[in-house]
């Protein structure tokens, strides 16, 4: 059983920003498509911003808020649980500080965030558009350097296949937000402004993916409530046992029956040295 754990602040996270985006789309189309004041005259679909300039800022300023509020949360949760052991730990300095930028660009994503859907497109173009950088370019940054943190754990941590799993969620993310907001740039610049409308809807949602992504990293902790299911650096855990089929190998080939041995733990600390020195 999962359990009520850290996983769901990614899912609150996740669901507030789905919950905001669906209920602004549904209102534009149900409201008959009208066009916003902020709209270009021949512009026919409508950016999330102009309809969160409108009627519906406040679940717009609320959105943003907590979808932000409950992934930051995810952020430093995930960073105190490498540090208790709970999730597979930090075990050089490099991993440590890509943690720390990770979190720094996210919360300029989320200042970017809150202060673009304050500063609506309607009554503060200029500064929503600075708003708008500082929010995708802090994401994307941040994603960054969590796949780089996440790489390095995983020759660390091989036999955690949700480490890996989770890489390649993010790394997706990235190129895919890169790709579509070179392209939402690009028209914006051409003045195709309904094209960058669509655009600018697939990458709110394409978010929404990547802020679930953080679900599969926390979830992890359920199981590592027990003080000997943790993970540890250079230590033996019982979920590391279970998992690296190297270990169940080499415990046959010294003939020992069971996992717990002081020669079988002496054996796995081997192991795991020659892993962090390679």
């Amino acid at each position: 059983m999962w359990g009520v754990s850290y996983w769901v602040f990614p899912v609150i996270s996740g669901l507030c920003w789905l919950g905001m985006l669906l209920g602004l789309l549904i209102h534009w189309n149900v409201d008959g498509r009208p066009h916003y004041p902020s709209m270009d005259p021949n512009q026919t679909i409508a950016y999330i911003s102009d309809v969160g300039a409108e009627s519906l800022k406040p679940l717009f300023i609320a959105g943003s808020c907590v979808t932000t509020i409950f992934l930051d949360i995810s952020f430093l949760s995930e960073r105190w649980l490498r540090h208790r052991g709970r999730l597979a730990a930090n075990i050089s300095m490099t991993e440590k500080v890509l943690s720390g930028l990770s979190m720094v660009f996210a919360l300029v994503g989320t200042a970017g965030l809150i202060l673009l859907s304050i500063f609506d497109t309607l009554r503060y173009p200029t500064l929503h558009d600075i708003f708008l950088l500082l929010f995708v370019v802090g994401y994307v940054v941040s994603a960054i350097f969590i796949c780089w943190e996440y790489q390095r754990l995983g020759t660390h941590f091989r036999e955690h296949r949700v480490l890996r799993a989770s890489f390649w969620i993010k790394l997706v993310f990235i190129l895919l937000e890169i790709v579509l907001a070179i392209a939402f740039a690009a028209c914006n610049f051409r003045k195709l402004y309904n094209a960058a409308a669509v655009l600018e809807w697939a990458v709110a949602f394409i978010f929404t993916f990547y802020v679930f992504s953080f679900f599969i990293d926390l979830l992890p902790a359920t199981r590592t409530k027990n003080s000997n299911a943790k993970f540890s650096c250079g230590q033996v855990t019982q979920m590391q046992m279970e998992e690296n089929d190297q270990y169940a190998q080499a415990n046959q080939d010294v003939g020992h029956v069971g996992r717990n041995t002081a020669e079988s733990e002496r054996l796995w600390v081997s192991m795991m040295s020659e892993r962090l020195m390679a």
